[in-house]
């Protein structure tokens, strides 16, 4: 488990990932074109669970929805 502060409108915040699934988030972010912040932000805002889980649920739709 990795822990790393990442500010989220205004206000630091500490999320707890596994490493393969903060190398995914910043895969992710990179791919979308996105800070990193900025798309654990997008999450936050949609999530009804706690951010690492959110996160990590997050991921793993990205991963089963099929490219364009």
């Amino acid at each position: 488990m990795r822990k790393r502060s990442v500010t989220i409108a205004g206000h630091a915040t500490s999320i707890s990932l596994e490493p393969p699934f903060w190398d995914a988030l910043h895969e992710a972010a990179t791919a979308e074109g996105k800070p990193l912040a900025a798309l654990v932000a997008e999450i936050d805002e949609a999530r009804t669970t706690n951010l690492s889980s959110a996160i990590r649920v997050w991921l793993f739709q990205r991963a089963r929805t099929p490219s364009p």
